[in-house]
């Protein structure tokens, strides 16, 4: 375990922390000092998490919910409160990739992709924004880090739907950053390049299919580790400073 617990005595909340980008920030918040609620729909996976965050000294809850479903959400937020205080650090990561070319009308995998990347999203921070600026009246400081993308400032064939979802995540935090930081809470969006994550495998369009497969045979792709790495540096910030906007990429990306 680290010696520097740069977040020791905060609670921390991750959505989409059963896999990838999530769950490797679970473990490395924890690792700093954090006590984590992990939140997303798959509790066993969750369970696994909380064994190997507690075997490694960390403090950590599974909340399972699925972040589209309002009352749910509610339902978590309440829970942390009662276990573990007042968040004062969320990492909403929670989202979906379902890239198709617009002329298929995959009007499922649009409305898939809104009701987790954007309204699940704000459900998330409706539920436990109360509780960051509580705590940062009290501690003086507390984080919102929510997942975006490259794709909210490039273009990529295919994947109109899911980038339009990202660059509303971007925008949205830099409004909200204008509301909440003058009540101490700090607001980022992070933009990762191309991750190695589970995202990728829910891809079924044969277009997309066949770019992604040729990135990785192209460009070493980041590792859900560096992203968790990113979050834990944003939330270890002196309170006056506050990254509105950090993008991640792979070094060979363009």
């Amino acid at each position: 375990m680290p010696t520097n617990k740069t977040l020791d005595g905060r609670v921390a909340v991750i959505t989409g922390a059963s896999s990838g980008i999530g769950a490797a920030t679970a473990e490395h918040l924890a690792e700093l000092g954090a006590s984590v609620a992990l939140v997303a729909r798959r509790a066993d996976r969750l369970d696994e998490l909380v064994a190997r965050i507690g075997k490694n000294g960390g403090t950590a809850i599974a909340v399972a919910a699925d972040v589209s479903d309002p009352a749910a959400v509610q339902a978590a937020a309440d829970r942390v409160e009662a276990e573990l205080g007042d968040a004062d650090l969320l990492f909403n990561n929670a989202g979906v990739m379902l890239p198709a070319p617009i002329e298929d009308r995959a009007t499922e995998q649009w409305q898939r992709q809104i009701d987790i990347n954007i309204s699940g999203l704000m459900y998330v921070i409706g539920a436990f924004v109360p509780q960051l600026v509580r705590a940062a009246g009290e501690r003086g400081v507390a984080d919102l880090i929510n997942t975006s993308s490259i794709g909210a400032q490039s273009v990529f064939p295919n994947f109109a739907v899911y980038t339009g979802t990202k660059a509303y995540v971007t925008h949205m935090s830099r409004n909200l950053r204008a509301e909440l930081g003058r009540k101490n809470v700090r607001v980022s969006a992070l933009e990762p390049g191309l991750v190695t994550t589970e995202l990728a495998s829910h891809v079924t369009d044969d277009g997309a299919l066949e770019w992604l497969d040729g990135a990785r045979d192209s460009v070493e792709w980041l590792t859900p580790g560096d992203v968790a790495r990113a979050v834990g540096y944003l939330a270890g910030l002196p309170a006056r400073v506050n990254f509105q906007q950090l993008t991640l990429m792979p070094t060979g990306q363009v």
